[in-house]
């Protein structure tokens, strides 16, 4: 109900008197609700006899000057019997906001974020990490946390930096987007793409990874890839061949029909998810690189089953190697080190890739047509000595130049 006798509204909320009404709600919100200084406003005939009569004052039509705690005191004394700030709320239609007051609660709320932070590194383990402070200094300066509803960025901050520490501590198996959305934001869609915590996580992410930030939603998606989490389970695959799971189950026996088939499979996240043991217990699956050099083993009749990751593998990969036992090879080149070391860190093995291996390799290739390394030397923690030979030597080979050595070792089917 209205504070104001409807008598004196309909006095005071004459069109004449709106423009003087809009003047001081801002002024009011401007300085706190502050009854200092003074309003500006044109005034016509109907305007200033009205003002005139409010204020007791006589005032001509024209630009008047017009004193808040004037206006505060007449309304005070007239029968509103209230000031000028509950007024000028019920004749403009809402509670005057408090702006200073605001930007203090802002500023406040954005300290806290900060103190916050810090403490949900510690919590993580994740404060001593090298792209901590970049990634840090991006959350302040980008302003994506600060634009986020005040009672959400508190929330939002939290999930990012737990989906930063679970999924780089690479403890965890392969999972989905919403698999790993679910279990930290409670919502299968709390990291959909777009969402405020997933821009603040693959930020991270690709500070952490040491590459470009993800700019499209396919660099979204990859990035994903590269700590285990598929963001979708049926587009990105992992091609095998000779796979022959051992179950009873209809799955298990259609696998077996296409490798006696000689079909290579294209196996997605959502099959592997579903699926039951794929090999007995200790058989070991050979792995390359190169989609190429796996159509070649299988067009040779490799007799052991083989994957191939078709450069870093994708979360169908990764679904795999979690679950088998693998021996991996790659390209003998810096990008292949990379990727050869992601595959060892989830338990891979080498196959003719270690320092003895690339020697053998590099004598092969004829000495007019060997390609020199490119790009930043990687370390080779699985033999040492390989990173250093082959930056001295500074060939690379690629694993199509002993296609014969590998074909050797999974003899015929």
């Amino acid at each position: 109900m209205s504070a104001i006798p409807p008598a004196l509204a309909g006095y005071l909320s004459a069109p004449s008197l709106r423009p003087l009404w809009r003047a001081v709600r801002a002024r009011l919100e401007r300085s706190g609700h502050a009854l200092r200084g003074a309003v500006a406003v044109e005034l016509d005939d109907d305007g200033a006899d009205r003002l005139s009569g409010l204020l007791g004052r006589p005032l001509g039509p024209g630009t008047a000057r017009i004193g808040l705690l004037a206006l505060d005191t007449s309304l005070r004394s007239s029968s509103a019997g209230c000031g000028l700030v509950a007024v000028v709320a019920e004749l403009t239609g809402a509670p005057l906001r408090d702006l200073p007051a605001e930007r203090e609660a802002a500023r406040a709320g954005r300290e806290k974020l900060w103190a916050d932070l810090g403490r949900l590194l510690a919590v993580h383990g994740l404060a001593d990490q090298d792209w901590v402070p970049p990634w840090t200094q991006w959350l302040r300066s980008s302003g994506l946390l600060t634009r986020v509803p005040a009672a959400a960025a508190a929330p939002t901050l939290t999930a990012a930096v737990q989906v930063l520490a679970a999924v780089l501590a690479r403890s965890r198996p392969p999972s989905s987007i919403a698999e790993l959305a679910a279990e930290i934001t409670g919502n299968a869609h709390g990291l959909d793409d777009g969402t405020p915590a997933a821009a603040l996580a693959l930020r991270g992410l690709a500070l952490a990874l040491d590459v470009p930030p993800a700019e499209s939603a396919a660099d979204r998606r990859l990035l994903w890839q590269r700590v285990d989490v598929s963001t979708d389970e049926i587009s990105g695959t992992v091609i095998t061949w000779g796979l022959r799971p051992p179950g009873g189950d209809r799955w298990s026996a259609m696998m077996r029909e296409r490798a006696d088939l000689g079909l290579i499979t294209h196996l997605t996240v959502h099959e592997l998810q579903r699926a039951p043991a794929l090999t007995v217990p200790g058989e070991i699956v050979h792995a390359c690189e190169n989609p190429q050099v796996l159509q070649r083993l299988a067009a040779a009749g490799a007799g052991r089953p083989v994957i191939c990751t078709s450069g870093n593998p994708a979360a169908a990969g990764m679904q795999l190697l979690a679950r088998t036992v693998v021996r991996y090879h790659g390209d003998y080149d810096w990008p292949g080190i990379a990727i050869a070391r992601r595959i060892f860190g989830r338990g891979a093995q080498p196959w003719r890739f270690g320092r003895a291996d690339y020697l053998e390799a590099v004598d092969r290739l004829p000495a007019d047509s060997r390609l020199a390394l490119t790009g930043p030397a990687e370390p080779t923690p699985w033999d040492e000595e390989l990173g250093r030979t082959m930056a001295a030597t500074d060939v690379a080979v690629h694993e199509e130049a002993i296609i014969d050595l590998l074909r050797a070792d999974l003899g015929r089917a």
